[in-house]
Parts: structure tokens; sequence; C-alpha cells
């Protein structure tokens, strides 16, 4: 078996149909990052555990660091760069801006990314759910509630409230002195 060997792939990123030939280990998040050249998908840990290379696959949720490329011949990927229409902005990105939702900015596209499928999954119908639906994206500099605001807002569940007001506080676990 030749480890080198390269498998043709086709896929339909952000609407665009898109042609490779990709070796079998090749990731998802590597071959759009080197291959597609749309490097708003970032790579974070590597591992799956921290979100900051969510995209969408066929409207899903997956962190494309733990998918090979190969799998998804035929399929349609959305990256943060394919979710704006043209000069308009998606919703979701406008509310990050209007909530300052980020800080560095290195987590938003897979923020981004995540909230677009939670929101088409129809899963979530309160703020609790939110935030347990985005739980597997990391924020760093800790704007949860900022970022957990901006998708309540464009589900139209915060009921003109800032998210969490009136609420316990949202918290990642324990914080050490």
């Amino acid at each position: 078996m030749d480890l080198h060997q390269e498998h043709p792939l086709r896929l339909r990123i952000n609407g665009q149909d898109r042609e490779f030939s990709v070796q079998s280990w090749v990731t998802l998040l590597d071959l759009l990052r080197e291959r597609a050249e749309l490097t708003g998908t970032k790579k974070g840990c590597d591992h799956g555990q921290c979100g900051a290379c969510t995209v969408l696959l066929d409207g899903k949720r997956v962190n494309s660091c733990l998918t090979l490329a190969v799998m998804h011949d035929g399929r349609e990927v959305t990256t943060v760069e394919g979710l704006a229409d043209g000069e308009q902005l998606h919703p979701l990105q406008q509310a990050f801006i209007d909530c300052d939702a980020f800080q560095c900015g290195y987590c938003t596209p897979g923020q981004l990314c995540s909230a677009a499928g939670l929101i088409a999954e129809g899963e979530a119908k309160s703020i609790d759910d939110v935030r347990e639906l985005m739980s597997g994206n990391i924020c760093r500099c800790g704007a949860y509630p900022q970022i957990t605001e901006a998708v309540v807002r464009v589900m139209g569940l915060d009921g003109g409230k800032r998210a969490g007001e009136g609420e316990k506080p949202f918290t990642t676990g324990p914080v050490l002195a």
C-alpha cells in the first residue's frame, strides 16, 4: 500500500464546488486551511477539545480537526467565510459585533459556526440550553456572557434583557485564586 497515494475529493465549500486530490490522512481542517486557503477556521488544540475548528458539514456542527477529508466526498462544508451573504453579515456575525462577543477573536469563527449549527438544529429553547449546546467551544478570553447574549438575541430568546440577567452567573468551572 502506497502511503502517499492521493484520492480524488469533491466538496461544495461555501457554495462553490471544489476538487482536490488528498492523502487519506489529511484532516478536513488541514484541507480547508492549507489547500482551500480558507484560514478563518482555526487550529486550536488539534484534539477536538476546544471547538476553534468548528465548521458545518451538511449543516451539522463538526470539529474539522477530528475528521478526515476523504470521508466527506460530495458533501457540503460551510466555514466562517461562507456565513455572510456577500457584504451582508450573517445575523450572528452582526450580533457578535453588537454584543462585543469576542476579545482576541481566535475562537470566534468556531463559535459562529457552532452557533449557526445550534440554531439550525432547533434544540435550544432557553439560555441554559444555548450555554450547554455551545459548551464544546472554548473562549480563553472569557467572553461567554457576550457570546451567549449574541446567540440568544438572534434566536429571539433574550426577551429584551442581557443574557444571564436575573439568573445564576455563568462560569466554566472553579476559579482558582
